[in-house]
C-alpha cells in the first residue's frame, strides 16, 4: 500500500515538473480528489519540493533549478505577473524604471487589470494589480521571451497608468515633482501616444457623466 502511494505521488510530481506553473485542475486526469492534492502539496511545499505561487497555483523546485539564470528568472517572474491574475499587464513603476523614467528601483511587480484591485505575495515578491476601466485596458505589447508570453505596457502607457491611478494625489505641480519622474526621457512619439490616452480618458469621463 505504501509503495502504491509513493508511486502515485511520483507520477503526480513527474507530470508537473516541467511546467512553469500548474493548478489542481491540471492533475484531474491523474487525481480527482482535490482535498488529497491540497494535503499532498502542503506537505511537498514544507519539504521544499514545490513552491506555492498563490492558492491553488504551484511550481516545482526542479523547474526553477532548470531555469535559474538571472535572465530566465526575470522573464519567468514577468510571465507570472500576467498569469497570477488575468487579464493583466505589467505597467507603472515596474515598466517606468525599465525605461529610466523612474529613479527609484521598484520593489514590487506592478500591473494593471480590468478586475478588482488585488495583491499576491510569494517567494518571488509582491504582485500588485490596480483596477482600470475596461476602455483604458489598452497600450500594451505582447512580447515573447524564452517561450513565455508577456504583456507589458508601452513607455507612454506605463506613465499614463502611473499618473492616472494617482490622479487624486496630484493636487499641484509640487506633487508631480515629488514623484521624481524623468520626463526628459520621453520622445516626441511617446508624448504623442501619452496625449492619445489622456484624450481618451477625458472623453470616457465626459461620456459617463
Amino acid at each position: 500500500m505504501r509503495n502504491e502511494i509513493r508511486t502515485k505521488i511520483k507520477r503526480i510530481l513527474i507530470s508537473v515538473e516541467e511546467l512553469p506553473y500548474f493548478t489542481l485542475d491540471d492533475l484531474f486526469p491523474i487525481e480527482k480528489n482535490k482535498n488529497y492534492l491540497n494535503i499532498l502539496f502542503s506537505r511537498q511545499e514544507k519539504a521544499g519540493v514545490v513552491i506555492r505561487l498563490k492558492k491553488g497555483f504551484y511550481v516545482t523546485e526542479r523547474y526553477l533549478l532548470n531555469h535559474s539564470t538571472p535572465q530566465e528568472m526575470k522573464f519567468y517572474c514577468e510571465f507570472l505577473a500576467n498569469t497570477l491574475y488575468k487579464p493583466s499587464y505589467l505597467s507603472m513603476d515596474y515598466v517606468l524604471y525599465e525605461h529610466n523614467l523612474l529613479t527609484e528601483i521598484p520593489v514590487n511587480y506592478t500591473c494593471v487589470t480590468e478586475n478588482k484591485t488585488a495583491k499576491f505575495s510569494n517567494r518571488f515578491g509582491n504582485f500588485f494589480y490596480h483596477k482600470i476601466k475596461e476602455e483604458m485596458f489598452i497600450g500594451f505589447d505582447i512580447i515573447k521571451k524564452n517561450n513565455f508570453i508577456i504583456l507589458k505596457a508601452t513607455k507612454a502607457k506605463a506613465l499614463f497608468d502611473f499618473l492616472y491611478l494617482r490622479k487624486n494625489l496630484l493636487v499641484d505641480e509640487k506633487a508631480v515633482e515629488e514623484m521624481r519622474l524623468n520626463f526628459r526621457n520621453l520622445t516626441n512619439k511617446d508624448i504623442k501616444e501619452l496625449k492619445k490616452y489622456i484624450s481618451k480618458a477625458v472623453f470616457e469621463k465626459m461620456s459617463s457623466s
